[in-house]
């Protein structure tokens, strides 16, 4: 296949995406601006927030983007079960990467936040510790998963193995990170994103990806959130920055005990988790290997990314992460108009 052919066929899928997002933003932009005039106040409670931002997401943004892409030509990997053995160890490596992924994020934020003199906003976090927790749960173990499995892996996936699993593999894994729209998500969406297709381009089952994403989502908005409310971080924090002395802190952690021991136990969980996960890609690493495709190397970057569709797309997002790291240019650039 020639290589103008195929540029025009991933510029097409950045285009696509491109239009899908934009809905996405008009509509819910378009809700908070209806609710923000009618009950300004609800916007005050982050689990309305969530909800407004949320149901025109699902309901209308993602079945618009969805529509559009499936428009395009695909073909879905061969199928190939796995063991549930093999389920476990892959989970083990997923939460690996996540917590590499989201250390080096929380770094890069950290020294962006030092450099500019305020900390970078983690809006999910937000969301996550500040809402009802039945929602939190809908939205981030059920219904993200399903559907975020469904566009960045087989959407993506199947209409671009063709031109080599690894293309494939990538791609899915840099749009489904620049999705998000923060920095603090990026690294680990990314690494992440490039292992769920890899497995989706391995066994041709979306519900392996699936299930994994639900467990690593469940883990990281649930089970992490209710430790911090269990171990009441924001007295902690409040201890802290009055100077309190080792006695004050200890009274604290005595406090909360129970809290703690559990955020202990999760904290060597993680370690644990990591550790393992890194020496199962140490050990598996000759089978993490993909079929080579049809564009040839040293061409894959101009091809794949280097066309008017992804770069569009790649432009959105890099700006909506710089808009997130740095709000106070928007205000100042809002304030002079």
């Amino acid at each position: 296949m020639e290589e103008k052919s195929m540029k025009k066929s991933f510029s097409s899928l950045g285009f696509r995406f491109l239009i899908g997002t934009l809905v996405i933003y008009a509509v819910q932009m378009g809700v908070m601006a209806i609710v923000g005039a009618v009950k300004p106040e609800w916007l005050q409670d982050t689990t309305i927030s969530l909800i407004l931002a949320v149901l025109p997401l699902y309901l209308v943004g993602m079945p618009v983007l969805i529509a559009v892409v499936k428009r395009m030509p695909g073909e879905a990997p061969a199928k190939k079960s796995i063991t549930p053995g093999q389920f476990v160890l892959a989970l083990i490596m997923c939460f690996a990467l996540m917590y590499c992924g989201n250390l080096v994020g929380t770094l890069i934020t950290t020294v962006v936040g030092a450099l500019k003199g305020s900390a970078v906003d983690n809006a999910l976090m937000t969301y996550a510790t500040g809402s009802n927790m039945i929602v939190t749960f809908l939205y981030m173990v059920i219904c993200a998963p399903i559907l975020e499995e469904y566009i960045f892996r087989k959407l993506i996936v199947d209409r671009t193995v063709r031109y080599g699993q690894g293309v494939a593999v990538v791609l899915s894994g840099l749009m489904f990170g620049l999705f998000h729209g923060n920095l603090n998500q990026f690294a680990y969406a990314f690494l992440l994103g490039m292992f769920l297709a890899f497995l989706y381009v391995k066994t041709g089952e979306l519900k392996v990806t699936i299930g994994l994403h639900m467990c690593i989502n469940f883990m990281g908005a649930v089970v992490s959130v209710l430790l911090l409310k269990a171990i009441h971080l924001e007295e902690y924090q409040e201890v802290i920055m009055n100077g309190a002395d080792s006695q004050a802190v200890m009274d604290y952690m005595m406090k909360y005990l129970p809290g703690w021991i559990g955020y202990m136990i999760y904290v060597l969980f993680i370690l644990a988790v990591l550790v393992t996960g890194i020496v199962l890609f140490i050990v598996y690493r000759k089978k993490l290997k993909l079929e080579p495709g049809q564009i040839a190397k040293g061409r894959r970057f101009k091809t794949v990314i280097g066309n008017p569709g992804m770069i569009c797309y790649c432009i959105f997002w890099i700006a909506m992460i710089i808009i997130q790291m740095f709000p106070e240019i928007v205000t100042a650039i809002t304030g002079n108009l």
